[in-house]
C-alpha cells in the first residue's frame, strides 16, 4: 500500500514540530491512520532532522512490524487496534514530563491547557524500551480511555483524531509539566488552585480554531508548509 503524498507531507511537518519545539531529541516518532488496517509512520530518525521529501513507512494495524521500523511502534499498532477513533499518535521525550514520571508524577489540571487531560494523564510506572506486544498491550491497558500516557522516566504517547491534535496535546502537557514543577519547586502546591471535573470539561474546547492555531504555530518555518 502506498500513503498519498499528501499525508507523508503532513506527517513530516508534524515529525518536524515535535523536534523543534523540543518535544523529541534523538528518539520519538510518530504515525497517522491510513485506514482500518495500516498506518504511516514517520522515518525512523531523529524527527527534527527528517528531511522534505523524506517516505515514512506504512505499517499494519496487525501483524509483526516491517523491516525498519522502529520497537516502540508497535505502540502504535495497539492504539490503533484498540481505539478506532484514533487518527494519529506520538511518542516524545518532552523534558519537564520526563522529569515529573521520575517522581511518579503527572501534571495536575492547574491551568487551562492542563484541562485537555481531565484529572491527569495516566502512568505507566516502568521505566524500560516496550519492544515486545505484551508490554505494548499493557501500556495502553494503563492508558486506557486517556489522550496520553507519561512513561516513567521513558517519555510520552499521546493519540488523537488528528496530527495537528496530537502534536498540540503534546506540547500542552509539556505546559502543564512546566507548570507543575514551577509550582512545587515555589513552595504552593497547597495554594495551587485545580481546575475541577466540571471546570476541565468546560476549558477543554475544540472551538474557536484553538488546536488550527497551536498547530499554525508549532508548523511555523517548516521547509513544507
Amino acid at each position: 500500500m502506498k500513503a498519498p503524498e499528501e499525508l507523508q507531507r503532513e506527517l513530516r511537518i508534524a515529525a518536524r514540530a515535535l523536534g523543534r519545539h523540543g518535544l523529541a531529541h534523538a528518539y520519538g516518532h510518530c504515525s497517522i491512520r491510513l485506514d482500518a488496517a495500516h498506518f504511516l509512520v514517520c522515518a525512523a530518525r531523529p524527527m527534527g532532522l527528517i528531511r522534505a521529501g523524506e517516505a515514512g513507512q506504512v505499517v499494519p494495524v496487525d501483524g509483526p512490524l516491517p523491516e525498519g521500523v522502529l520497537g516502540e511502534v508497535r505502540l502504535h499498532q495497539r492504539i490503533y487496534q484498540r481505539r478506532p477513533h484514533a487518527k494519529a499518535v506520538a511518542r516524545t521525550m518532552p523534558p519537564a514530563l520526563m522529569a515529573l514520571g521520575t517522581a511518579r508524577l503527572t501534571p495536575r489540571p492547574r491551568h487551562g491547557l492542563g484541562a485537555y487531560f481531565g484529572a491527569g494523564a495516566a502512568l505507566w510506572d516502568d521505566p524500560q524500551l516496550i519492544r515486545d506486544d505484551a508490554r505494548a498491550a499493557s501500556v495502553v491497558d494503563v492508558m486506557g480511555d486517556s489522550n496520553a500516557v507519561v512513561m516513567r522516566g521513558n517519555g510520552l504517547v499521546v493519540a488523537a483524531e488528528s496530527l495537528a491534535q496530537v502534536v498540540t496535546l503534546t506540547w500542552y502537557l509539556e505546559d502543564a509539566a512546566r507548570i507543575e514543577l514551577a509550582v512545587r519547586s515555589a513552595g504552593l502546591e497547597q495554594a495551587s488552585a485545580l481546575l475541577d471535573a466540571d471546570e476541565c470539561q468546560r476549558r477543554a474546547t475544540a472551538a474557536g480554531g484553538i488546536f488550527e492555531r497551536m498547530w499554525e504555530f508549532l508548523s511555523a518555518g517548516d521547509p513544507e508548509t
